[in-house]
């Protein structure tokens, strides 16, 4: 083999070697990269979680005081349907 070929192939080994260590810690950015984003979903998920834990009690009376407020309306409105009924059955007498 003459000189100047086994230089080339020396040359050519190192930017390899170079290459290969790059590649290495490109694909170790991109690990930790992937760590990073599944941590920052599950923190995101556990305060969310966490904050409905928290507020549900608060919730639920909001729900149960819309709903007597709803049973309230439909019970005026009973009450004025009776009182409808009530001037029909007074008008026949």
């Amino acid at each position: 083999m003459d000189p100047e070929s086994k230089e080339l192939i020396q040359d050519t080994l190192k930017l390899t070697e170079e290459n290969n260590e790059l590649l290495h810690k490109i694909r170790g950015v991109q690990k930790r990269e992937t760590l990073w984003q599944v941590a920052k979903m599950i923190l995101i998920i556990g305060i969310t979680l966490g904050s409905f834990y928290y507020i549900e009690p608060y919730l639920n009376k909001m729900m149960d005081l819309y709903n007597s407020i709803t049973g309230i309306q439909q019970d005026v409105k009973n009450v004025s349907d009776g009182t409808s009924s009530f001037k029909d059955l007074l008008k026949k007498f």
